[in-house]
């Protein structure tokens, strides 16, 4: 539960800025929709990088905690110097700065919580530490928006305070989260050789999908406009992710059920009736009600997607596979957002949204087939 709270208490400090980051980016610093595509683009892909490598360190040397607390501390002070930033340049550094700190942490994490549950409660216990993340995800922008309406006229100062929910969560992970070296002191060191071919398809399938998922910023961008004002873009987000921490545990309770496969492909078809939305929404009202159906979409995914990379990889595979998973999907977030970026630019965000929404539609038809042919080979 303290890990729990680590990341509920991060995720707020993240998510105050993260509401605001497209309108600062584009109106304040002047860029526009295809920079803040390369800004996050990059930095999501060359942070993933760092994942690969946390994944498999972790694995060779069976400690989890120092990588997760590394991470934590590299984000923790990246993000308030977003209050120094003036040009698009410098956020990019920033961003970066802060998904590194992410690439480091997470696929240790990810095993470390996979060793703690059964193969029959993985998904939702995956579900249960995605809704303490989205539930910090909720908090941070409805502070975000009270602080903006009535207390805070700059952005900027908005941006330092991050930096102590963000100081909370590292204290509470150094203090009160244990290595844990009984969990993983009688395992033998990590294993070489390639890794099952099964994960190794199951990965490049979810590598599709994201070259459709471009970052969330556009979505906050098509939001604005749609009408929305600044000081409400933090209370859409807080909505959205208040969404995703209700349905969380349920969506990544009923992949046990139904199983992995036909639960993910499932989100995949909200992602893509989600886009279609997004493609031809004009008002507030439009725009909020595509936010709550959105969130469904993380629901159906996000425990789903690591429980099916547990199953596959096995206990002494975790760390690497994690990794790897991680690191593909991020390398593919790069052409994504740059892509859309470049595509909302050229030819208009409706446009943009459509072709999202296909690519969405292609992958969830290959994760099919990768199912069909599984079932073929048992």
């Amino acid at each position: 539960m303290a890990l729990g709270w680590v990341s509920f208490l991060n995720d707020a400090a993240s998510e105050m800025i993260y509401p605001l980051l497209p309108d600062f980016v584009t109106r304040t610093l002047g860029a526009g929709p295809a920079a803040l595509g390369l800004i996050e683009g990059i930095a999501e892909s060359t942070a993933s990088l760092v994942k690969v490598a946390a994944g498999w360190w972790s694995d060779r040397t069976r400690r989890r905690k120092p990588l997760v607390v590394a991470g934590y501390t590299i984000a923790a002070t990246a993000r308030p110097l977003l209050a120094l930033a003036t040009s698009w340049g410098q956020v990019l550094a920033i961003r970066f700065s802060d998904r590194l700190g992410k690439g480091l942490r997470t696929p240790p994490r990810d095993a470390l919580l996979a060793s703690l549950a059964t193969s029959r409660s993985r998904g939702k216990a995956f579900g249960i530490q995605r809704a303490m993340d989205n539930a910090g995800a909720l908090v941070g922008p409805i502070l975000a928006a009270l602080l903006l309406r009535f207390w805070i006229r700059e952005e900027r100062t908005l941006f330092l305070l991050a930096l102590v929910p963000g100081l909370l969560a590292l204290v509470l992970l150094v203090l009160r989260i244990p290595e844990r070296r009984q969990a993983v002191a009688s395992e033998r060191a990590a294993p070489s050789g390639p890794m099952p071919r099964g994960l190794r398809v199951a990965i490049i399938v979810f590598a599709l999908f994201t070259l459709a998922n471009s970052t969330d910023a556009f979505l906050l961008l098509r939001a604005r406009d749609c009408g929305i004002p600044v000081w409400q873009l933090p209370l859409l987000w807080a909505f959205f992710n208040g969404a995703k921490a209700a349905a969380g545990v349920p969506g990544g309770a009923l992949s046990d059920r139904i199983g992995r496969i036909p639960t993910i492909a499932s989100g995949w078809a909200i992602y893509a009736l989600s886009y279609v939305g997004f493609a031809f929404a004009s008002t507030p009202l439009a725009a909020w009600g595509l936010f709550g159906f959105y969130a469904l979409f993380f629901a159906a995914t996000e425990g789903a997607e690591r429980a099916l990379i547990a199953d596959l990889a096995g206990e002494r595979l975790r760390g690497r596979a994690f990794g790897a998973f991680h690191g593909a999907v991020g390398l593919a977030a790069l052409p994504a957002s740059v892509l859309f970026g470049l595509w909302w630019k050229l030819f208009g965000p409706a446009t943009a949204f459509l072709i999202g929404a296909g690519l969405s539609l292609l992958a969830t038809a290959a994760l099919l087939a990768f199912r069909a042919a599984m079932k073929a080979e048992r």
